[in-house]
């Protein structure tokens, strides 16, 4: 729900906490706020405040929602009327408040435990990959980057675009069942040992269909997000990737994401056999990768957001151990 009556909601809109002191201080105080005059509301800074204004709400009642003592989010109540939140008013409306709290809580905790789960899962990939480390932390967000870009171009919601940073980081799950031999190989692979590593987006596949039924997260939405991710990373639009040579938008949007920030990541970090590239070297090959390997509007998204990319590249740097 939301409180946009008549407009469109706000989609894919953000706004750091310590930029909303009003809801700072409901938070600070962990009690319900009524607010019975809101004709100011329109005068705000920001879009929220300002889209409550134009609305034409008289009134708010904004309830904290707290679950063993962490803070979960706000719940609102607004009304066209002034002086609606009586005493009788709001004892009835924090018995349908803590129900629908108790829902949302509720559905996050199956988030939380799912989140547990890749978060262990993706320990284990750090354990044997010689390529994860802040590698995962950059082109998850390159990835959130690129999704974000084009949101509106794909009509994506926030979900889509959250689910996209937190399933990225698992891309290359599958790699726990490659050989040492071959995986922390220094030099090129043989044709043999490259058909045993290109199994792993496979092998990853199976491995997140048997968490995600064995932890019952088949019911999440978009999960299949997920296993889109971990198995088809490596195709390529012109079909000549793998495991299944899928061609332009049989590959699923998410997969073709995650390749342009894998790759990205991969060219601007450095390894055993090759120097950290610069970013405009490795924003010219994606484009010569463009529409053959990679997709092109994913490529378009990422290279026109340079200065997000050296923010990121600047808060995870590269170390001596990755």
């Amino acid at each position: 729900m939301d409180s946009s009556g008549d407009d469109k909601p706000l989609l894919r809109y953000q706004v750091p906490l310590d930029d909303a002191p009003s809801l700072k201080a409901i938070l600070a105080k962990g009690l319900p706020r009524v607010v019975n005059n809101l004709v100011t509301f329109d005068k705000g800074t920001h879009e929220h405040t300002r889209r409550i204004g134009r609305q034409g709400y008289a009134a708010s009642y904004t309830m904290p929602i707290f679950h063993a003592g962490e803070f979960v989010g706000f719940l609102f109540f607004n009304s066209y009327e002034t002086d609606v939140f009586s005493e009788d008013t709001l004892n009835n409306l924090d018995v349908y408040g803590h129900l629908i709290a108790l829902m949302i809580i509720n559905e996050l905790s199956t988030l939380k435990v799912m989140g547990a789960a890749l978060k262990t899962t993706s320990s284990i990939t750090h354990l044997r990959d010689p390529e994860t480390g802040s590698h995962l932390d950059r082109m998850s967000r390159y990835s959130r980057l690129i999704a974000e870009s084009l949101a509106v171009k794909y009509d994506l919601d926030d979900a889509y675009i959250e689910y996209i940073f937190m399933f990225s980081p698992l891309h290359d799950i599958g790699k726990v069942s490659i050989p040492d031999s071959i995986l922390l190989k220094p030099g090129p692979l043989s044709d043999e040992e490259r058909a045993i590593m290109n199994t792993h987006a496979r092998t990853g596949r199976e491995m997140v269909d048997d968490i995600a039924s064995n932890f019952g997260f088949d019911s999440i939405d978009d999960i299949d997000v997920l296993k889109n991710i971990a198995e088809y990373h490596h195709e390529a639009v012109n079909g000549s990737g793998y495991p299944s040579g899928k061609h332009h938008n049989e590959i699923p949007l998410e997969a073709r994401i995650v390749a342009v920030a894998d790759v990205f990541d991969a060219l601007t970090s450095r390894r055993p056999y090759k120097d950290a590239w610069n970013n405009e070297k490795a924003f010219d090959m994606l484009k010569q990768l463009s529409g053959t390997k990679l997709d092109a509007d994913c490529v378009d998204a990422l290279i026109e957001n340079k200065q997000k990319i050296e923010l990121i590249q600047q808060q995870f740097k590269e170390t001596i151990y990755g």
